[in-house]
């Protein structure tokens, strides 16, 4: 059966020019694979914020929950990675939805070896990123983080995500910076594929040791990567 690639939703904002009500459509898109589907793998950013606690999860998403879980009843593998809206996964999504989550990830699908990585970081331009994921994973900014009230604490993420989104809008992506990283893994990883997120540009590309996929965003363009027969090709969901 196929495979399915995504990146990239952000759900929990609604920027400008976004896709309406593209929580459902991601509902429908995983109803409409169901029994039909080997793998799903989100490469990073599924949440705009996500942060777990003890006894809360949040309660906007439910149907997206009730949706992977039946997927995953189905018999598709879902595969969910860190990005960098979304880097502090605990136990919920293995545990109580049968999600396993990552930071990368090997995976051998219809006899193709492919890395996956959301690829927060990885350009050399990232410098100053690198430096603020630094601080915001350390474990004593981690803990003090969840002592806020989670009311709060979401309020608090949203403010800083709506900010950073607006500088990052006048951010120039070097894309050969990318898929330099990406030559390089690779031929570390002995792949075939190195699938990654992050940059919001979907697309295919031939380098020297393999091919590099993104299946771009969901915000804008509802585009996904789907995999049949060892071949890769970028499909846009209109439901």
């Amino acid at each position: 059966m196929p495979a399915y690639f995504i990146s990239d939703v952000h759900l929990g904002v609604n920027p400008p020019k976004a896709v309406p009500d593209r929580e459902q459509s991601l509902v429908r898109f995983m109803e409409s694979i169901k029994g039909k589907a080997s793998h799903l793998v989100i490469v990073g950013d599924l949440f705009e914020f996500w942060y777990e606690y003890n006894d809360y999860v949040c309660r906007n998403h439910f149907d997206l929950f009730f949706a992977m879980r039946e997927l995953v009843k189905s018999g598709c593998e879902i595969h969910l990675l860190q990005g960098n809206h979304d880097f502090a996964y605990g136990d919920f999504f293995p545990e109580s939805i049968g999600v396993k989550t990552h930071k990368e990830l090997v995976l051998e699908i219809q006899g193709k070896r492919v890395y996956f990585r959301h690829g927060d970081g990885v350009a050399k331009s990232d410098f100053g990123y690198r430096l603020f994921r630094r601080v915001l994973d350390f474990p004593l900014n981690r803990w003090l983080f969840k002592q806020i009230h989670p009311d709060w604490g979401m309020a608090l993420a949203r403010f800083v995500g709506r900010n950073s989104r607006k500088v990052g809008e006048s951010r120039i992506i070097k894309m050969e910076e990318y898929l330099q990283w990406a030559n390089t893994m690779l031929k570390k990883t002995d792949c075939h594929y190195c699938v990654i997120g992050h940059h919001h540009i979907s697309g295919i590309w031939n380098v020297e040791n393999g091919i590099v996929a993104s299946a771009g965003d969901w915000i804008k363009k509802l585009t996904y990567l789907r995999m049949d027969a060892g071949e890769l090709e970028i499909l846009n969901f209109d439901d």
